[in-house]
């Protein structure tokens, strides 16, 4: 693993100040709209082009790598991230923020392809793994640090938009001086939505469901925040509370499916998704333990899109999962696209305080669309799951730029004989 995070250093450190310039950048546009003066639905309409752009990306970026390569594509993007936060900090109007956040939703699915698409060439399958979990830990590490430079200056300035522009363009440049050579790139044949469904519904809806969830929780958490909380201190720590409680538990959510059962651990993180919501309506904001109940939801609601692909991985032929892949990307994508816009019609109509109940209502139909496929198809049993595509294995563009799927299916395909191996010789000791 270290040789392969040795070679990939440039794109890894790139990816870092991205994530610290999009982390503050989503924060800094929910607290400035409100400065502004817009409406909860029109700031909801504004924050959802960030997916739309991602969506538009995860279908462009590929196309354009495999034509111009892996650094032109991210100097290019780059630029256009730039200029795209550049234009906030200039000209305020809703609508003209919508198209600059779809670039920059464009923009950054491209660095998203550009830097699993590299990771997932200098990685075997061996380590893949664990190189895309480092990579999981600086973009998720990288978001929450930069909610916290929105303390730094006041928002309703230009300040802070000029420092994201500056801090995008450093992360520019160890890709530009990287000595390593770019490496290939190739995008898998996909299966079609239907056929994921056929074969998957529980993963299919739930991805789509969790899509809403994680779109409405960052697109219109600091819209929340910024009325109910005091100072920018507390609106950045409300947002990074999200992104600490994925990183304390992805792991350990990863592997209590692997030993449970993912539809069990599907419908528990909804439960414990909707209490966190209820107590977050009715605690004192501000409070530690308003903020000890964010990371909790944070913890349930974030790892649950890993379980989702895990899922249907655990129902797909090994040759299947790479195929699969794409689609996956776009139900999440979907989801996330019409997240914000429908909570934030409600957030404007019942109260602010709806951004939880609508959070909790995305996780009550992933609950009982759970119980549903568990009274009606039979589980895979916890010692047929494939504890290889388990845990994390990036952000949802990972999917979309998975490895070739012949090399991936006799990956899983040893890695089962491997476990199959290990019980024979545990039963044989027993007997």
């Amino acid at each position: 693993m270290w040789k392969e995070l040795g070679a990939s250093w440039a794109i890894l450190l790139g990816i870092g100040f991205m994530m610290l310039a999009n982390g503050l950048q989503g924060t800094l546009l929910g607290v400035r709209a409100g400065i502004e003066g817009f409406s909860t639905f029109s700031t909801g309409i504004m924050m959802s082009g960030y997916f739309i752009g991602m969506f538009i990306g995860s279908m462009l970026a590929p196309w354009l790598v495999n034509r111009v390569g892996h650094i032109r594509v991210f100097s290019a993007l780059a630029s256009l991230a730039s200029i795209s936060i550049l234009f906030h900090g200039v000209y305020i109007d809703p609508w003209l923020w919508m198209a600059m956040r779809v670039l920059t939703g464009l923009s950054f699915a491209g660095f998203y392809v550009v830097t699993e698409s590299w990771l997932n060439d200098r990685a075997s399958n061996e380590t893949r793994g664990k190189v895309l979990s480092v990579y999981m830990v600086i973009v998720t590490g990288g978001m929450g640090a930069g909610q916290f430079l929105l303390n730094i200056a006041k928002p309703e300035a230009i300040d802070l938009f000029i420092l994201i522009s500056v801090i995008i363009s450093f992360g520019l440049i160890p890709i530009l001086l990287t000595a390593k050579p770019a490496p290939n790139f190739s995008t898998s044949s996909k299966m079609s939505v239907a056929e994921l469904y056929r074969a998957s519904p529980l993963a299919t809806i739930g991805n789509c469901l969790t899509g809403m969830a994680h779109g409405t929780i960052f697109g219109l958490g600091a819209i929340y925040a910024n009325q109910v909380l005091v100072d920018l201190k507390s609106i950045s720590l409300f947002m990074a509370c999200f992104l600490i409680g994925s990183l304390v538990a992805q792991w350990p959510v990863g592997h209590i499916s692997d030993l449970v059962g993912r539809r069990v651990v599907m419908a528990g993180l909804s439960v414990v998704s909707i209490v966190c919501c209820i107590l977050a309506v009715v605690m004192v904001k501000g409070s530690l333990g308003f903020y000890l109940v964010i990371v909790a939801l944070g913890g349930a609601a974030i790892p649950m899109y890993s379980i989702c692909i895990a899922y249907a991985n655990d129902r797909l032929e090994p040759q299947q999962i790479v195929g699969a892949s794409g689609s996956l990307v776009m139900v999440a994508g979907f989801g996330a696209m019409i997240g914000p816009i429908v909570i934030a019609f409600f957030m404007e109509l019942l109260g602010i305080e709806f951004y939880f109940w609508g959070i909790a209502v995305v996780f009550a139909f992933i609950f009982f669309f759970t119980l549903i496929r568990i009274g009606s198809r039979a589980g895979v049993a916890v010692r047929d799951q494939s504890m290889l595509v388990a845990g994390p294995i990036g952000t949802p563009i990972a999917e979309y730029i998975a490895p070739d799927s012949i090399e991936y299916a006799e990956a899983v395909s040893r890695h089962e004989i491997e476990q199959l191996d290990q019980r024979e010789d545990i039963t044989e000791r027993q007997l």
